[in-house]
């Protein structure tokens, strides 16, 4: 018997022609990575190089020394600012403790009352459990 042919029907899998994709996202992230690298190499040298190691590089003008420590810090207390405005937000949006919607919600559904399966081989209906029975199934 000879080799199969992807339409034959013993064939497991018809042949598909392969996934063509581009390598843009690839270059993308080469950019991207190497640039970040040039410029934190070159946040170093304006941060640590001497004035006159700079000048004689030819650049004149250059910010102030001081930003080598108020960016990072600056950027510091904006990370942590952001943790803690998400963190106020939750809080914030959850109910009180006392409120009843802490135990339910208008999506609940109940089981009317008598309710019992007519079958006990039938799959049960998915009903929610009302905070009563639950309280005597833990507690009593």
């Amino acid at each position: 018997m000879g080799r199969l042919r992807s339409t034959s029907g013993a064939a497991p899998l018809a042949s598909y022609p392969a996934h063509e994709h581009s390598r843009a996202p690839e270059f993308y992230g080469f950019v991207a990575w190497t640039s970040t690298y040039l410029l934190f190499v070159l946040f170093l040298l304006w941060a640590l190089l001497p004035d006159s190691a700079i000048v004689y590089l030819g650049i004149d003008w250059y910010p102030n020394r001081e930003w080598a420590l108020l960016l990072p810090s600056y950027t510091i207390v904006l990370v942590l600012l952001t943790y803690f405005t998400y963190l106020a937000l939750a809080l914030f949006g959850q109910p009180a403790f006392s409120s009843a919607t802490t135990i339910t919600d208008s999506y609940a559904r109940y089981p009317p009352r008598g309710h019992s399966s007519s079958l006990e081989t039938a799959a049960a209906e998915l009903l929610d459990a009302p905070i009563t029975v639950v309280n005597k199934a833990l507690y009593f």
